[in-house]
């Protein structure tokens, strides 16, 4: 039966322990809170058979709730070697009984390819370390069709770029990609007071549900260029805005007024002119 190991020791403990003092340069702030954990994990929905995906893990929490349920494989990815420590503990507890169930690779996820690592169908659901938490996405939105679900927690700042709508001041280039490959919502909000350290600001759990048809590799590439362009500039008309992909020609061809702003355009007009670029 699939669950958490009976004495395991509380997570303050393991922080003591190991001497797991956040760091700033990891952008590690940790939540302790099991309610508060279950109910993070509780927004990926049933991950009866799914094999989990969590990145920077640092003392176990998310980890341990995500074996609270009746997930099939949790991998942790970890570059914090202390922390590293405290989850191979918590893997030979869990492995004892139930095998393989709970997996610890010991690198840099900005290095890996996440989707090689299990099987479908797989999802990822994280704690983001904040420094590198849009890269991160962005490298896995490249890649969407490989998983079934993300469930992310970003700083808010970050969380509302996702989900913002056109003409949001929030709006644009994540928000782009992330609702260009996927369904995007924003789930809940998380106070500074839950973490420890508290950080500066309200975090927030994103979901994401890739579309059933995702944008070939150099489609993706030319959103990219086309996005870069137009947000990089986004107080500028975008006939001077995209002057370096196309500017009022590229504009022409997609039917689109080229005196308009970048926060301007929907999603669907951006696929538009990235069809064309």
């Amino acid at each position: 039966m699939k669950g958490l190991p009976a004495g395991l020791p509380s997570l303050r403990e393991v922080l003591s322990r190991h001497g797991l003092d956040a760091r700033k340069s990891l952008g590690q702030h940790f939540l302790l809170d099991p309610v508060l954990l279950g109910r993070i994990v509780a927004q990926a929905g049933d991950l009866d058979g799914r094999h989990v995906v969590e990145v920077g893990p640092g003392p176990g929490g998310l980890t341990r709730a995500l074996l609270a349920t009746s997930a099939e494989t949790v991998t942790a990815i970890e570059i914090d070697s202390r922390a590293v420590l405290a989850i191979e503990e918590l893997r030979q507890a869990v492995n004892g009984a139930e095998g393989d169930r709970l997996r610890l690779i010991e690198d840099d996820a900005m290095r890996l390819d996440l989707a090689s690592l299990v099987p479908e169908p797989r999802q990822i659901v994280a704690n983001l370390p904040y420094n590198v938490g849009t890269p991160l996405l962005i490298g896995w939105l490249r890649q969407a069709a490989s998983w079934e679900r993300l469930t992310l927690m970003f700083q808010m700042e970050v969380a509302e770029r996702i989900a913002a709508a056109p003409g949001a001041d929030a709006y644009g280039r994540l928000a782009v990609l992330a609702q260009w490959t996927c369904r995007a919502d924003l789930l809940m909000r998380i106070p500074p007071g839950a973490f420890l350290p508290p950080p500066k600001v309200f975090s927030a759990v994103v979901g994401l549900i890739p579309h059933p048809v995702q944008p070939p590799p150099d489609l993706f590439r030319s959103m990219e260029r086309l996005t870069a362009a137009a947000f990089g500039q986004r107080r500028k008309m975008l006939r001077g805005s995209l002057k370096s992909v196309g500017g009022e020609a590229l504009l022409d061809r997609a039917g689109i007024d080229p005196q308009r702003r970048a926060e301007t355009l929907s999603v669907e007009e951006f696929d538009r002119l990235a069809q064309l670029l």
